[in-house]
């Protein structure tokens, strides 16, 4: 009888992701033996495979031993659908900041590392128009991470504190002072501390019960927003976003 081949480097990647793949998009959770004549794999072999996957949170079996997605899928899946249900429920306001500020707003939720920033509306101005979206944004030097950071969505990176631009914060002291200035105004700003020439102001998005679902930014060029309109930016951004609970709670009241 030959000896079963036991897979190693990208076949055993190949097989592993082909069977993960399958369980995800089955319409019954398969079991062992389905998998193994669909791949045409030894059982031995299958076995080891899902061992795998499930050691790493991404599958699970019932009671029956079938075979569904694990808590590493679903709770990415819920992340999914929650970032979905707060771009929904913030684009009006985004898109109402640029409106009346003729700026950039954006959308941003803590990430691995970095600031995720999950939705952006742009302003009637073509100079300062970046598109934000998928950039690896420092929390330290953001105006929508430093709120993120000031309400505990998401605690300061260890390491050192990367400098961007001519007055990004690099000292921990001093950052730990910037947020509680941020906690006592309700809102953070930057100004050359991400990019030169870049300034940004940003308020939190809380949940009912007081929770940090993310922030959202006005930012511009800093010629065409100045420090003497930071607090009426500040505080426009959170009355757009109170607004927008209210009519939240109205919707639920009448429904």
């Amino acid at each position: 009888m030959a000896k079963e081949s036991v897979p190693s480097g990208v076949q055993a990647i190949d097989r592993a992701s082909s069977l993960l793949i399958h369980i995800l998009e089955a319409d019954h959770p398969p079991l062992l033996s389905q998998l193994s004549s669909a791949h045409e794999l030894p059982k031995s072999t299958t076995s080891r495979l899902l061992a795998a996957l499930e050691r790493q949170g991404l599958i699970k079996r019932d009671k029956t031993g079938a075979y569904f997605s694990g808590p590493v899928i679903n709770r990415f899946a819920r992340q999914r659908n929650q970032e979905l249900d707060l771009v929904t429920r913030m684009r009006p306001i985004l898109e109402s900041l640029a409106k009346k500020t003729g700026e950039t707003a954006n959308l941003a939720i803590a990430g691995n590392g970095f600031v995720e920033l999950i939705d952006q509306v742009d302003g009637r101005y073509l100079l300062g128009a970046t598109n934000w979206i998928g950039a690896n944004v420092p929390y330290h030097c953001s105006a929508l991470g430093k709120v993120l950071l000031a309400y505990g969505a998401v605690k300061i990176p260890a390491g050192k504190l990367e400098k961007r631009a001519p007055k990004s914060i690099t000292s921990r002291a001093r950052l730990l002072e910037e947020l509680e200035v941020v906690r006592r105004q309700g809102y953070a700003t930057i100004d050359d501390e991400l990019e030169e020439g870049l300034v940004a102001i940003a308020a939190p998005i809380r949940e009912t019960d007081g929770m940090i679902l993310g922030s959202i930014s006005i930012s511009a060029p800093s010629p065409r927003l100045t420090a003497k309109q930071f607090r009426e930016i500040g505080n426009l951004i959170i009355s757009e976003i109170d607004r927008a609970h209210t009519d939240d709670e109205k919707k639920v009241g009448a429904a």
